[in-house]
């Protein structure tokens, strides 16, 4: 019996994985057409990525904030801890509107940090737990699976330590959708974007929040699977 309902419990987590792999693929390629797609439609003012970097943060009085270029396609990321926003080169140097909702979104977060949104500040308070988790979760959940009839209490470790990635992974959700709502409302209001090029650029910002939506609900369905295996031991 308890092998039929570990083998229907691989089953079924195989299932959720493959599903969410292909989901997270294919939204995957949505984003990347869609930023190559916007990428051929440029800024009135032909503003570069830095430059809407540069304005966005003057316009609402954030100072101290360093820019800096990366390699990589979508690599463009905002550092809390040196407040350092890093832009790949089509972003930094591009004057499309992907360029700019990408290079706004990431100001976005600058601006949080600035205000200190409550969300961005929790998300940064979870990192170091999260580093230590990430380090350590595969080796405790794969023991803790072998020995969960003989010392189920490693498999609980391994289930909280993958409950705080899962937590991260949700608390990054509104931290994501709040820099992209900052990022849209200065572009409209600055002239950056007007009627139609607005769309793309919030075209372009969804599909980017969707990786995190999936990233969120794939880490779930997975801490829910290991609480099946918690829960169904052989006492």
């Amino acid at each position: 019996m308890e092998n039929t309902t570990m083998f229907g419990g691989s089953l079924w987590i195989w299932v959720i994985f493959i599903g969410f792999t292909v989901i997270s693929w294919l939204i995957s390629h949505q984003l990347k057409s869609r930023f190559q797609k916007y990428s051929k439609i440029p800024t009135a003012n032909g503003m570069t990525g830095r430059d809407v970097v540069e304005k966005m943060l003057r316009d609402n009085g954030v100072t101290g904030v360093k820019i800096g270029s990366v390699e990589g396609m979508l690599t463009d990321h905002y550092n809390p801890v040196n407040k350092t926003i890093n832009l790949s080169r089509d972003v930094y140097y591009g004057n499309s509107i992907a360029a700019a909702a990408v290079a706004a979104h990431e100001t976005g977060h600058a601006l949080q940090h600035a205000k200190g949104y409550s969300m961005l500040k929790l998300r940064s308070t979870l990192v170091p737990a999260v580093e230590f988790a990430s380090h350590w979760v595969q080796w405790i959940l794969l023991a803790g699976i072998l020995m969960v009839n003989s010392f189920p209490g490693l498999l609980l470790v391994g289930i909280g330590l993958f409950a705080i990635m899962t937590l991260f992974s949700f608390v990054t959700l509104p931290v994501e959708i709040d820099a992209s709502h900052r990022a849209l409302a200065w572009l409209r209001n600055s002239g950056i974007t007007d009627y139609q090029t607005q769309g793309y650029a919030f075209d372009a910002l969804k599909w980017a929040a969707y990786t995190y939506v999936i990233a969120a609900l794939s880490s779930l369905a997975t801490l829910l699977y290991y609480i099946m295996i918690y829960l169904n031991r052989r006492d």
